[in-house]
């Protein structure tokens, strides 16, 4: 069984620009995120699928930090 990590990384994610006009699974992924509105910020875990999800969609999100 794994042990939960106290100091895992996380990173803060904030939408920039409107998912009107976008392709459905551009919505998804923001959707999947947790992002509902322009200058929502969420924080989530840095693992590779939380990256790969920011990468599908980099014009409508920016990173804010990346948090030890």
């Amino acid at each position: 069984m794994a042990k939960k990590n106290d100091a895992t990384k996380t990173i803060k994610i904030r939408q920039v620009r409107s998912e009107i006009g976008t392709p459905r699974k551009h919505r998804e992924v923001l959707n999947s995120i947790g992002l509902r509105r322009i200058r929502h910020t969420v924080e989530r875990a840095d693992t590779p699928a939380v990256r790969g999800m920011v990468a599908k969609i980099p014009y409508l999100v920016e990173i804010l930090e990346d948090s030890p």
